[in-house]
């Protein structure tokens, strides 16, 4: 193990933002609970496919993309807070 000290862009959380040196731009630490979250919400969507429901899949679907907008309007109001440029490109 290697203690480094690392920028904390945001309050310490399941889904902190930080930049790891010498990274360019900073990226979101998701605890391990949160992560195992993520991965069994995609498998149940990837069940209800399997079973042909569309539904279930679809509406599953929606709440991890919910989720997901989420941890990124955080990484963004982050990022802006600290005059850093986004990544990647947002369309208008």
């Amino acid at each position: 193990m290697e203690r480094i000290e690392v920028e904390l862009f945001t309050d310490p959380g399941n889904d902190t933002v930080v930049r790891l040196p010498p990274r360019r731009f900073p990226g979101v630490l998701i605890q391990g609970d949160s992560l195992s979250i993520i991965r069994d919400d995609v498998a149940g969507i990837v069940k209800a496919c399997d079973q042909g429901d569309v539904s279930e899949a679809r509406e599953a679907a929606a709440f991890v993309l919910a989720d997901l907008d989420e941890l990124l309007v955080r990484y963004k109001a982050a990022l802006r807070a600290h005059n850093i440029p986004l990544p990647f490109y947002e369309a208008p």
